[in-house]
């Protein structure tokens, strides 16, 4: 799973068809709870969506401009645009986050 590092791949990567995007961080307890389950994701969604993963420590202004107050959030983008998104509340287990990824594009 791609790994963005900068604000301008960001741009690029979210521009052109279904992309499925995970804000986390290395302090995260709840993120690392999940972490072990994106391989299975990538695989499973692979005809659906891309997936890719933000360091939210490592772009805060990235973070910032999205409005992501807590981690992990994921945001599911089509051509550009976002579609729907999950909070950190609601993002702590591997039955939450699949049910989410199950019906991002599904509206």
């Amino acid at each position: 799973m791609e790994q963005i590092t900068s604000n301008d791949r960001y741009r690029e990567v979210t521009q052109n068809g279904r992309v499925m995007v995970e804000f986390y961080a290395n302090w995260c307890p709840d993120c690392r709870r999940i972490e072990p389950y994106f391989d299975e994701w990538e695989a499973k969604y692979k005809d659906s969506f891309s997936m890719v993963r933000v360091n939210r420590d490592e772009l805060p202004e990235l973070g910032e401009e999205l409005g992501i107050l807590g981690i992990p959030t994921f945001i599911a983008y089509e051509n550009g645009q976002e579609v729907t998104r999950l909070f950190s509340r609601d993002a702590k287990s591997k039955e939450q986050v699949e049910a989410f990824l199950d019906q991002a594009y599904q509206g």
